[in-house]
């Protein structure tokens, strides 16, 4: 799994999008998730939702499994099968 996730960081167009575009919706997700200048918890969710889209991009929709139950601990999403937990810093 951590071959699959490493293809990310080597394939240059790839890095270019990321570079590009994540630092924009990062910053549009903390502009809707703030009320009175203060960033809500929401944030999290919504950095989340930016980083799965990603990986759906890369790996595609049929190896990244997002239907999982909210109750499952540390896992986030399925990458070809295995868990991945989701974590970003405001």
């Amino acid at each position: 799994m951590i071959s699959h996730l490493s293809e990310i960081f080597e394939d240059k167009e790839t890095i270019e999008k990321i570079q590009k575009r994540l630092p924009f919706l990062f910053q549009v997700a903390e502009l809707e998730s703030s009320r009175a200048g203060k960033v809500g918890m929401e944030v999290g969710s919504m950095g989340e939702k930016i980083l799965i889209a990603l990986l759906i991009y890369k790996f595609g929709k049929k190896n990244v499994e997002t239907k999982l139950p909210i109750t499952e601990p540390e896992m986030d999403v399925k990458l070809y099968g295995f868990p991945v937990s989701i974590k970003t810093i405001t």
